[in-house]
């Protein structure tokens, strides 16, 4: 990742870090949507055990809660708030869950030693998000499970709100990826994977959304 573009995102996030689980989604502070969360991530995840890396975790909600239920898990992101944060919510939750700050686009993680790859609304921060996506595939074990969460959110006409000429040519998926360009991204680098619409479950978010919004789970070969 260029450093000036690596460094902005960096900051932005730091920025985000404390008010960040205000978002029912993020933080998952409500029961319904708590559940709503794992009733998914159970359907799609091996049985627990499994060992699963979390990417972009951001303030580590996914981590615990999928700590908790007994999977193992290690969480990247690159920015050092959120980590510090997520560090702060494993402990009070009583789970043990390995925060490590790094770029979630080359994450110190080795090839072929997870079961999981899980990233949720992340490959908009990413400078080059084709060699990314067969970075995390190369993660897996024979026969993982690659789990991504995105979408286009607040834009269903495809525009971007961002305003920043030099973002937009930086990242070119920066308004979000549609659920078709995604798995043509992805289709040459596994060996199956369906597509599962997430817009229309209201209680995943917390309120009713009427963007696209999308989990892709792929399996490697």
């Amino acid at each position: 990742m260029a450093e000036n573009v690596r460094d902005r995102v960096a900051a932005f996030w730091d920025a985000q870090a404390v008010d960040f689980d205000d978002e029912p989604d993020h933080g998952l502070s409500a029961r319904l949507v708590r559940l709503a969360w794992m009733a998914r991530l159970r359907s799609w995840l091996p049985a627990p055990r499994a060992e699963v890396v979390d990417l972009g975790c951001g303030t580590g909600t996914l981590s615990v809660l999928l700590a908790g239920e007994g999977y193992g898990l290690r969480g990247v992101d690159l920015s050092a708030q959120m980590v510090r944060v997520a560090r702060a919510k494993a402990a009070t939750a009583g789970v043990d869950v390995e925060f490590q700050q790094g770029d979630a686009a080359d994450p110190p993680v080795a090839p072929a030693s997870v079961d999981v790859v899980l990233a949720r609304h992340l490959l908009w921060t990413l400078p080059d998000p084709h060699r990314t996506l067969a970075t995390w595939t190369r993660l897996l074990r024979p026969g993982g499970t690659l789990v991504l969460i995105e979408g286009r959110w607040d834009q269903p006409d495809g525009t971007t709100d961002e305003g920043d000429p030099d973002l937009e040519a930086a990242l070119p998926w920066l308004d979000g990826v549609g659920a078709a360009t995604l798995a043509a991204a992805l289709a040459p680098l596994v060996e199956a994977f369906a597509v599962h619409d997430l817009s229309d479950d209201p209680q995943l978010w917390g309120r009713a959304v009427h963007d696209e919004r999308f989990a892709l789970v792929a399996r490697a070969s």
